[in-house]
């Protein structure tokens, strides 16, 4: 089976004394309509917190800094393996804006369930209730 590895950014920023995190709707392919973090393929010679970096900036226009690794999903979708670097990240500079995605939301601890996560980013869904840093 293919494996492809991939980065996801788990953006945390704070709202009204209450963390909130980022996320995208997809508004293309396969898995369109569907909600995911944002992140994307890593690139050959690249680390996974420079490919986060690079697909943030190309996806959202925002630089970012990437923090620590939350964890790598493991999911086997039908066609493919997919290897998923999750960490959590905060804006530097940008605006978020929508080059790629449909829509996009800011989502409090009590709202996750609120969009219909893509089956991996389900999994990291999970993840982040249990890793959530108030």
């Amino acid at each position: 089976m293919k494996i492809i590895r991939v980065v996801a950014a788990v953006i945390k920023a704070e709202k009204n004394g209450e963390s909130i995190i980022f996320a995208t709707q997809r508004g293309y392919g396969e898995f369109k309509d569907g909600w995911e973090f944002p992140g994307g393929k890593i690139q050959e010679g690249e680390t996974p917190q420079q490919a986060l970096k690079r697909e943030i900036m190309e996806e959202l226009d925002t630089e970012i800094e990437v923090g620590d690794l939350i964890h790598t999903i493991e999911y086997d979708y039908p066609e493919f393996h997919l290897s998923m670097d999750c960490f959590w990240c905060s804006i530097v500079k940008g605006d978020l804006v929508l080059k790629e995605h449909k829509a996009a939301r800011w989502l409090t601890m009590d709202s996750f369930d609120e969009v219909d996560w893509l089956p991996a980013d389900k999994q990291l869904v999970n993840k982040i209730v249990e890793n959530f840093v108030i």
